[in-house]
C-alpha cells in the first residue's frame, strides 16, 4: 500500500508534537550547571528542577483521554500547542526558582498529554500496513526534537549570551510550538472519532482521502467497534478482561524508563562534565548522541513493519544491557573515560532501535476500541511517573553512588529481555479491530 500526500502531511503534523515532546525534555540538560548557579540549587533541588516538567507530563497523561474523547485528539493537541508555548516564554522569563518550577510543570502537561493525543490520532488515521511506521514517526519526531534541542543548545552556548543563556535556551520553545498550534488546522479529525459522534459522512471522506484502499469496509469495522463500544459504555479499564493489555501497557512503559534513557538524556552534560569534558565539548558530544539517536530510530522505523515490535525490543535488551554495564565499569574504575562517548552512543543506537521506535506504536495498539484512550492514557501514565521518580532522584544517586545505578539498568535490561521473550505478542500488520479478537484469546506465552 502506497502513501498519499493527505495522511503524510496529517501524520506529519500530528507528530509534530512528539518533536515539542524532545525537544522541550532534552533542552534542560543544557542549563542545570547555570540553574544550579543562579538559584544556588542543591542537587535534591536541581532534581526536582527536571522533575518538575515530569510531574506534569504524569497529569497531562493522565488527563488526555478525557478532552481526547470529548473534543476529539486533534483539536486537544491545540490546547498542547498551547501549554508548549505559554511554559516555554514562562521560563525565559521566569523570576525565581518556584515560577520557573511553576512554568516547566505546565510545559509538562503539554508533553504528557501529547505523548497520549499525537500516537492516538496517528493509530485511529493510518492503515494498519502503515500503522507501524506511521506511528513511528511521532518517535522519529521526538529524537529529532532532541537532536534540535542538543543542537540548539550548542548554538545558543556560541553565541555569548552570558548569564541569560539558559533563558534563550528554554524560551526558544515557543517558536514551534506556534507552528504546531497553526498547522494543525489544516489537518482532518480521527475517523473513529468521527464515527463515535455519528458523522459517518465525514469519516468516510477521510478515509477515502488518506487512502485506505477498502474504505467502506474498513468504514463499516470501525461502525461496528463503535456500536460494541457504546454497548459497553462505561467500561472499566481495570477489568479481567483487560489484565493482558494493561500488563503488556504497564511493562513496556516500566522499562523504557528502567533502561536509564531519559536519566542520561537530561544529565547528558553533567555525564560528560564528571568525565572531564569542557561545557562547550559537552554540547557538540551531545549533538552527536542526539545524532545516533535519529539515525537508528529512522533504521528502525523502516523495519518495523516487516522485522515486528518484538524482534526489535529482544534485540535492543541486548545491546543496551551491554552498553550501561560498560559505562558502569568506567564510572568504578575511573579508567578508559575516552570510551564513555562511545559506549552512550552505543547505547543511544540499541535504545533508538528498540525501545524508543516500539513503545508509543505498542501503546497504541494493544488496547480494544473501547478503553483505547484509558488504556493508552495509562501506560503513557506509567512511563512518565516513572520517568519523574528516576530522574528527579538520580543526582542523588549519582552524588553518592557513582556507577551503581548504570548497573541497576543493565539488569533492568537483561530483565526485559527475558519479559519480552516469554510474553509479549507480535502485533505487526493487524488492524486495531483484528488486534482486539486476537489478545482477547492470547496467552501469556504468546
Amino acid at each position: 500500500m502506497k502513501l498519499n500526500a493527505y495522511l503524510v502531511k496529517s501524520t506529519v503534523v500530528a507528530a509534530l508534537g512528539g518533536l515539542l515532546f524532545g525537544f522541550d525534555t532534552a533542552v534542560i540538560s543544557g542549563t542545570t550547571g547555570a540553574l544550579r548557579q543562579t538559584f544556588q540549587l542543591s542537587p535534591g533541588m536541581l532534581g526536582i528542577t527536571v522533575a518538575s516538567a515530569l510531574w506534569g507530563t504524569v497529569i497531562g497523561s493522565m488527563l488526555a483521554g478525557f478532552p481526547g474523547d470529548r473534543l476529539g485528539r486533534r483539536d486537544s493537541l491545540r490546547l498542547m500547542a498551547i501549554l508548549y508555548f505559554v511554559s516555554a516564554l514562562g521560563c525565559a522569563a521566569a523570576w525565581n526558582w518556584p515560577s520557573l518550577v511553576a512554568f516547566r510543570f505546565i510545559g509538562g502537561l503539554g508533553i504528557g498529554g501529547s505523548s497520549v493525543l499525537g500516537p492516538m490520532y496517528i493509530a485511529e488515521i493510518a492503515p494498519a500496513k502503515l500503522r507501524g511506521r506511521l506511528v513511528g514517526l511521532f518517535q522519529f519526531n521526538v529524537v529529532f526534537g532532541i537532536l534540535v534541542a542538543y543542537f540548539s543548545n550548542y548554538l545558543i552556548g556560541l553565541q555569548g549570551f552570558g548569564v541569560s543563556e539558559w533563558r534563550w535556551e528554554l524560551g526558544v520553545t515557543a517558536i514551534p510550538a506556534a507552528l504546531f498550534f497553526l498547522m494543525l488546522f489544516g489537518i482532518p479529525r480521527s475517523p473513529r472519532w468521527l464515527v463515535k459522534k455519528g458523522r459517518v459522512a465525514e469519516a468516510r471522506t477521510v478515509l477515502q482521502m488518506t487512502g485506505e484502499e477498502n474504505f467502506e469496509q474498513e468504514l463499516q469495522e470501525i461502525v461496528e467497534s463503535i456500536r460494541v463500544e457504546e454497548m459497553q459504555a462505561g467500561e472499566k479499564l481495570f477489568s479481567r478482561i483487560h489484565l493482558f493489555p494493561i500488563f503488556l501497557a504497564v511493562s513496556i512503559a516500566m522499562f523504557n524508563q528502567l533502561s536509564g534513557i531519559n536519566v542520561i538524556l537530561y544529565y547528558l552534560n553533567d555525564i560528560f562534565a564528571h568525565a572531564g569534558f569542557s561545557k562547550v565539548s559537552g554540547n557538540l558530544q551531545a549533538v552527536a548522541v542526539g545524532g545516533t539517536n535519529l539515525i537508528f530510530t529512522m533504521v528502525a522505523m523502516s523495519v518495523i513493519d516487516r522485522i515486528g515490535r518484538k524482534t526489535l525490543l529482544l534485540v535492543g535488551s541486548v545491546g543496551t544491557a551491554a552498553c550501561l554495564a560498560g559505562v558502569s565499569a568506567i564510572f568504578f574504575t575511573a579508567r578508559h573515560e575516552n570510551l564513555l562517548l562511545w559506549l552512550l552512543i552505543g547505547y543511544i543506537a540499541f535504545f533508538a532501535f528498540s525501545q524508543g521506535a516500539v513503545i508509543w506504536v505498542y501503546l497504541s495498539e494493544v488496547f480494544p476500541n473501547t478503553v483505547r484512550a484509558k488504556g493508552q492514557s495509562l501506560g503513557s501514565f506509567t512511563h512518565w511517573i516513572m520517568n519523574a521518580l528516576i530522574s528527579g532522584t538520580f543526582p542523588l544517586m549519582a552524588a553518592s553512588s557513582g556507577g551503581y545505578p548504570f548497573v541497576f539498568f543493565s539488569l533492568m535490561m537483561v530483565a526485559q529481555f527475558f519479559v519480552v521473550l516469554l510474553v509479549y505478542p507480535e502485533t505487526k500488520g493487524v488492524s486495531l479491530e483484528e488486534m482486539q479478537k486476537k489478545l482477547e484469546l492470547a496467552k501469556p506465552s504468546a
